[in-house]
């Protein structure tokens, strides 16, 4: 079994300080503005939420495309993470993820997109979310240029 432990401690107003015994870096959090007595320009829960099922898709991402000997040159995603009143209650309803990927024209882009969806599957993250997620990539084949002369 694995852990991963972190602390909070509380700074006063909305705020507080995240911090792990295994991490050199600190976060801090705050209500979001959307929020009564909110603070922008601070990390929110919620925007933990969806940097941690972003975070879980790419490092996924890596290691089966490592296993299956696929190339690519570039990986980065967007996550938009929504919430809405339920049955009034807060909740996440939706995540969007839309990973682009750079693969060399050498490169199939169905296997790019094959590999991004067997990601989200197995993304633990992902599996403990009961929210709708849904995956929107971008495959970009670079090709390469010869010069002019």
């Amino acid at each position: 079994m694995q852990t991963y432990e972190v602390n909070l401690k509380w700074t006063g107003t909305r705020k507080g300080i995240l911090t792990s015994p295994h991490l050199p870096q600190n976060i801090e959090v705050a209500t979001p503005p959307d929020f009564p007595k909110g603070i922008a320009g601070i990390w929110s829960p919620e925007h933990l939420f969806a940097a941690s099922i972003n975070s879980c898709l790419m490092t996924t991402f890596i290691s089966i495309a490592e296993n299956s000997k696929f190339e690519y040159s570039s990986f980065e995603c967007k996550s938009i993470c929504h919430v809405d009143l339920v049955d009034g209650k807060y909740a996440v309803t939706e995540i969007i993820l839309r990973p682009k990927v750079v693969i060399h024209f050498s490169q199939k882009p169905e296997k790019a997109i094959h590999i991004l969806e067997m990601s989200e599957k197995n993304c633990l993250i992902s599996n403990a979310v009961k929210a709708t997620i849904r995956l929107e990539p971008e495959i970009i084949v670079e090709h390469s240029l010869i010069p002019k002369e």
